[in-house]
């Protein structure tokens, strides 16, 4: 029996066993890689000074920890998300109902701007890791991401398939503004 919703928007969409999301990453962090190392070898040693004090078996500490260093690595390095929880910015997460559309903005070749347009009364995230404003984008807020991690066409489709109905993406570019639609 399959879980994934057949109407757009219905309710959070599952495919077999995860959720569905759409996520664009940070570029590589040379400081996140050695917090991920460090933690790694903070676990390791617990495990070893557990195994040693408390006679316990110390791969029963790592087992247990690997699920959240993976996790706490992941939003680390993720810039924008959205998936059955609602819309990530950097660190703030926005439930569904607040955001009414999707901006895109690509200024030069090397990055695209992702931002939101809120339903009126919705408060803005405040996060720090938010790229500060840019004239290219009229969003109220928005995060850079690496152009060659940004796809627009797996965006539109995901949004499509599971986004609330009334989500739509918007392109905007210097000429003005317009609604954005899968090439092919």
């Amino acid at each position: 029996m399959s879980h994934a919703n057949r109407t757009p928007g219905a309710g959070p969409a599952r495919r077999g066993a995860r959720w569905e999301r759409y996520r664009v990453t940070y570029p590589f962090s040379a400081k996140d890689q050695a917090g991920l190392w460090g933690l790694i070898v903070g676990i390791v040693a617990l495990a070893l000074l557990l195994g040693w004090a408390l006679e316990m078996r110390g791969g029963t500490v790592i087992v247990l920890a690997i699920p959240f260093i993976i996790s706490w690595y992941e939003n680390r390095r993720t810039a924008f998300q959205f998936d059955a929880a609602g819309v990530r910015f950097g660190q703030a997460l926005l439930p569904w109902q607040d955001v009414t559309e999707f901006v895109v903005a690509t200024p030069d070749a090397e990055h695209a701007l992702i931002g939101a347009r809120l339903r009126s009364g919705a408060t803005p995230p405040t996060d720090p890791t938010l790229a500060p404003h840019h004239p290219a984008m009229p969003a109220p807020f928005h995060v850079a991401v690496p152009r060659g991690k940004f796809d627009l066409d797996k965006m539109v489709r995901k949004v499509r398939k599971y986004a609330p109905p009334h989500l739509q993406i918007v392109v905007a570019e210097p000429s003005g503004e317009r609604v954005a639609s899968q090439a092919g």
